[in-house]
């Protein structure tokens, strides 16, 4: 075999190789973007290169491998279905302590489910490999959590809090969801303009309208049978009936 064609063979090696490793490269690389979605933009936002990104969420692979994950019983299901009720009542006349009792309803349902409690950051990289499509809103209601604790959350940041729990709390109860119209149902009465400005349905000028729309029909009539009879009861211009003072004439 002469030196020419061994270079030749090596160099085809070495595509083959090198084609592989890509090939692996891109499979992996999508099956992270499909396991993880937003948090894959966030991964590689935070690191200093996809590479490291996909590194860290190898990692988050690995840790959430490592935990003892146990479904929850029907019995479970069904009280913290019972309790997110109690939470979602509680936020008409007390909205920051629903806030707050919603994120303690999640941490101990996550924790009952065998995910990490003690740190946050923690419980968001393992809770990220299979409930990565609603960690954004577990993140945006546990800032606004540190905002109520702080005295800086509004009524309608503290609605949007127990709205973003329920998404998460939604999804680790599995197919016995929570009811999405209830928090806001529920919270839209606590709010200042909900309370002072009555729905449409209840306002009484719905109902007066078409009373309103009928009076012209039934007194229209009434105002126009005058006008109609006038003719007959007109004297003539000599003060006597134009009949009788045609027919006199008639005979003359």
């Amino acid at each position: 075999m002469n030196t020419t064609l061994i270079i030749i063979l090596v160099v085809a090696a070495i595509v083959v190789v090198a084609l592989i490793v890509v090939a692996v490269t891109a499979s992996r690389r999508r099956a992270l973007r499909q396991r993880f979605g937003p948090e894959y933009d966030r991964a590689v936002a935070d690191k200093d290169s996809k590479t490291a990104a996909e590194r860290e969420l190898r990692e988050r692979e690995r840790r959430h491998a490592e935990l003892e994950l146990k479904p929850l019983s029907p019995e479970s299901r069904a009280r913290y279905a019972e309790e997110w009720t109690r939470v979602q009542a509680q936020f008409v006349d007390a909205p920051e302590d629903a806030v707050r009792a919603g994120d303690g309803l999640v941490t101990r349902l996550v924790g009952e489910i065998g995910y990490p409690t003690e740190n946050y950051d923690d419980q968001l990289a393992t809770l990220s490999v299979e409930h990565a499509a609603v960690l954004g809103h577990y993140r945006d209601a546990h800032d606004i959590f540190l905002r109520t604790d702080r005295g800086e959350a509004s009524t309608e940041q503290l609605r949007q809090a127990l709205v973003h729990y329920r998404a998460l709390f939604a999804e680790l109860l599995g197919d016995d969801p929570v009811s999405a119209a209830q928090p806001a149902e529920r919270s839209a009465a606590a709010e200042p303009s909900a309370i002072s400005e009555p729905s449409a349905a209840s306002q009484p000028a719905a109902t007066s309208e078409p009373a309103a729309s009928e009076e012209p029909e039934e007194e229209a009539p009434a105002a126009q049978a005058p006008a109609q009879r006038e003719p007959d009861r007109a004297p003539a211009p000599n003060g006597r009936g134009d009949r009788p003072t045609r027919q006199q004439s008639e005979t003359r």
